[in-house]
């Protein structure tokens, strides 16, 4: 079974808010629009379509150097 998370906050037009996690506990960073939107994950748990899902918070985001 794949871990995911759901996203919390950042931008509005996130293409997705449920993403596959590689290791539980460990920060995010997804590539959106140019740069990376940084999530962190919290104490807080969610109902998914198919599990329990730990949230993940926005903290920051980053520019990818050209």
């Amino acid at each position: 079974m794949t871990n995911k998370a759901a996203l919390e906050g950042g931008p509005d037009d996130l293409p997705v808010r449920i993403v596959p996690i590689a290791s539980p506990g460990e920060d995010l960073k997804v590539p959106h629009r140019g740069g990376y939107e940084h999530f962190k994950p919290t104490s807080r748990q969610q109902d998914g379509p198919q599990e329990r899902l730990t949230v993940y918070e926005w903290w920051e985001r980053t520019e990818i150097a050209e």
